[in-house]
């Protein structure tokens, strides 16, 4: 009897740690899986934010790229803008120089027209006056007694 009861003790407990051993690798193998799912859906999460910041990344770079053009343009409209003012500013002085050098022949036509009557009116001068002078002694020869 004792023995039997042994012997029932221990095929219950071998069985009992059959059992325990079959729930042990359930249970290994569950929470094996519930690893591996977490790992992929948290691998998952990375990647979309891997293929994200590549994505970032790129835009970046074209933005910077975009920037670095539109940089250049407005430096070279502004050249082109300093560059017409220049241009103005020379045909302002151009103009200013135009006007001074109307004003210089006004005056010097002027001068011209002034010695030109000057000299009219001295050749009339000096025209009547030898005109008046042959008068006189051509009218003072004829009345003179002989």
């Amino acid at each position: 009897m004792l023995t039997s009861m042994v012997k029932e003790h221990h095929a219950k407990q071998s069985k009992r740690k059959q059992e325990q051993e079959v729930r042990r690798k359930e249970a290994i193998e569950t929470s094996n899986e519930l690893t591996q799912s977490l790992v992929d859906h948290l691998n998952v999460g990375v990647a979309q934010a891997y293929l994200n910041q590549k994505r970032l990344d790129a835009e970046a770079k074209q933005l910077h790229v975009g920037a670095t053009n539109f940089a250049k343009q407005t430096h070279q409209w502004l050249q082109l803008i300093d560059n017409f003012s220049g241009a103005l500013k020379e045909l302002g002085d151009v103009e200013n120089w135009a006007r001074s050098i109307e004003g210089d022949m006004q005056v010097i036509q002027q001068s011209l027209e002034l010695a030109y009557k000057a000299s009219r009116a001295a050749q009339a001068t000096t025209t009547t006056g030898a005109s008046s002078t042959s008068a006189v002694a051509s009218t003072s020869s004829s009345t003179a007694p002989n």
